[in-house]
């Protein structure tokens, strides 16, 4: 029995995949370094719970801003690119076809073949052969402005979580040495996840994320010590 042949790739998940790491990466980092830096100035247990939770909301948001807003300006790329082409094919069809053509033959099929491939794709949608061969814009890569904004903020906020729940459960004499061990286990877990759905090299990964995110706590506690020692 004939059986159908599914080729399983990653690229359908790259939009949202990349916003919900950088987000939940960010959260992670950002909080954790947040409450290390607090923590290293002597701040109170109270304190250092108020000012992670801040960074939590003012985190997400600035996360949901800053996606919606890049995301949409790449939209708005694509929408101009694709109204100036639908344009340029109502006045000259001719044109189009031949430069369709001319890249189907870069490509490496026969001048016939091509020209014959940019006929019949044309005739049935002659603005998606465009967009997808010409202008590289397709269903799975296209912007989505609102998607990436939420999967930003929701993913920072979750990422976020996860340091202030060790602030919650950990003894406060503990606390620092508590937050970068569990920030690591993190962080680790989400560049291995990340690695896997993405279709990337695990290990290269985790490295990838914990080196910098370390570097990025350690600058936070200096920077805490040194306003204690101030003040």
């Amino acid at each position: 029995m004939f059986k159908r042949h599914r080729e399983r790739h990653q690229l359908n998940h790259v939009g949202w995949l990349r916003a919900a790491v950088l987000g939940a990466n960010d959260g992670i980092v950002s909080t954790s370094s947040l409450i290390l830096g607090v923590a290293a100035a002597q701040a109170s247990h109270d304190g250092i719970l108020v000012a992670g939770v801040a960074g939590l909301v003012a985190g997400a948001m600035s996360m949901a801003t800053g996606e919606y807003v890049s995301v949409q300006s790449q939209a708005d790329t694509e929408q101009a690119a694709l109204a100036t082409e639908r344009i340029e094919l109502d006045e000259n069809p001719h044109d189009e076809h031949h430069e369709l053509t001319n890249i189907y033959i870069k490509r490496g099929l026969g001048a016939a073949l091509a020209q014959q491939v940019a006929a019949e794709l044309m005739a049935h949608d002659a603005l998606g052969a465009h967009a997808r061969d010409e202008l590289g814009i397709t269903e799975a890569t296209s912007a989505r402005p609102l998607q990436a904004a939420f999967a930003s903020a929701l993913s920072f906020a979750v990422g976020a979580a996860l340091p202030l729940l060790v602030v919650v459960l950990a003894p406060p004499a503990r606390l620092m040495p508590a937050i970068v061990v569990a920030t690591l286990l993190f962080l680790s877990l989400l560049g291995a996840l990340a690695a896997k759905v993405g279709g990337a090299h695990v290990g290269k990964g985790i490295v990838r994320v914990t080196f910098w995110s370390a570097l990025s706590m350690g600058a936070a506690v200096a920077t805490g010590a040194l306003f204690e020692t101030m003040v």
